[in-house]
């Protein structure tokens, strides 16, 4: 198989260097209008155009607050299998696939979407306040594989695009679309394609800026603010500090999303994964909604009155949305999901309104049966 172009942790005698071209780049995105806030690109032409393109053009998203973990080393697979969600050892050099890290009690610690380079090497991408504990908590459990935890972040730059036209723009700049799931080649890097119609490039910061430059004649360079929104259109939740070791897999759809395999052998957490799985019915999913009013912050409570004052979910991610308001992707009891009467914060907080995802969930029989819906508190 072709190379996939991915860089080895760079010497410190090249860091300056390195440091420079960052730099290099930086200024790039502000030559362009970016207005950052740290290395968080907060707006270029504003908010209302920039969301309105991601919803009917494309746009295109520095993705600095995501950051890489590169898992490395002949026993590689073997050890990912034991430790993440998702069928690693299945996992084809040059594809990708969602996965996850559960504590012993099978709640998620993390979760990412994994890249198979080559044989033995991974690549975890996940957000940037996350990694230092994730890679920290992963590295104990080594012990005597012949695996290397590395943080890779600072080794190439992160590019998104997204919205309804993104594969068109990429073919404008004459780039090779791949399809769900798969990695292609793309000067010193790769780009691989996710649901929800995005694609993510990984590359050196030289090629990258003639990248950028090429695909913002038809993308519209715009915040990593609009990214997050396109992401939770897709569906797809991002477990954060405000959102760790709360939730089993389930609760999250990352069952649906395939990144949970109930083939596999045992991983951490798996006993609990697969009781929810097989021997409980399942009373929490999580779902799209939306809210006319700012958009709430991950790990805010749900109300229903069919629960009372016990809350009935708990946000995982919200973004501003196009035409005002915020959607938010949220773990929901299926039964207050049912009563059509969600509210934020409190039992007589702003209501929500909740939209349909772009996938379905399995097992429809969990949202159906008289126990699934009698109201009970979430799992604490």
């Amino acid at each position: 198989m072709e190379s996939l172009g991915i860089a080895r942790p760079i010497h410190p005698s090249a860091r300056l260097a390195y440091a420079r071209i960052v730099t290099s780049w930086t200024e790039l995105l502000v030559r362009q209008g970016a207005t950052l806030d740290g290395d968080t690109v907060t707006r270029f032409t504003g908010a209302e155009q920039e969301l309105a393109a991601a919803r009917d053009g494309a746009v295109l998203c520095d993705l600095a607050p995501l950051s890489t973990i590169r898992v490395v080393g002949p026993d590689a697979a073997v050890f990912l299998q034991g430790q993440f969600t998702s069928d690693v050892a299945a996992l084809a050099e040059g594809t990708a696939q969602y996965s996850a890290w559960c504590s012993p009690k099978g709640r998620m610690l993390a979760n990412f979407l994994l890249l198979r380079t080559d044989a033995a090497t991974f690549e975890m991408l996940l957000p940037s306040s996350m990694i230092g504990g994730i890679r920290k908590r992963l590295t104990m459990f080594v012990l005597r594989s012949k695996v290397a935890i590395e943080d890779a972040t600072g080794e190439r730059i992160r590019i998104g695009i997204g919205g309804p036209t993104a594969a068109a723009a990429l073919r404008t700049a004459s780039i090779e679309v791949p399809a769900r799931f798969q990695c292609l080649p793309l000067d010193e890097g790769l780009i691989v394609a996710v649901p929800g119609g995005r694609y993510i490039a990984l590359m050196q910061a030289a090629p990258a800026e003639d990248f950028w430059n090429r695909l913002s004649i038809a993308a519209l360079p715009a915040a990593f603010s609009v990214w997050q929104w396109l992401t939770i259109r897709a569906g797809i939740p991002i477990i954060t500090a405000a959102t760790t070791d709360q939730l089993v897999p389930q609760m999250t759809n990352w069952d649906a999303l395939d990144g949970v395999s109930f083939r596999k052998g045992c991983y951490t957490g798996q006993e609990i994964v697969a009781r929810t799985q097989y021997l409980g019915r399942l009373k929490e999913r999580t779902y799209l909604a939306h809210v006319d009013a700012a958009p709430p912050a991950a790990g805010e409570k749900l109300y229903s009155a069919a629960f009372g004052e016990q809350s009935c979910g708990i946000v995982i991610n919200g973004a501003a949305s196009p035409g005002g308001g915020g959607d938010l992707v949220a773990a929901l009891q299926i039964a207050a999901m049912k009563s059509g009467d969600v509210r934020i914060g409190s039992p007589q907080g702003i209501s929500i309104k909740l939209l349909e995802l772009p996938y379905p969930l399995p097992g429809a029989q969990n949202s159906s049966s008289p126990a699934a819906e009698a109201p009970r508190g979430r799992i604490a």
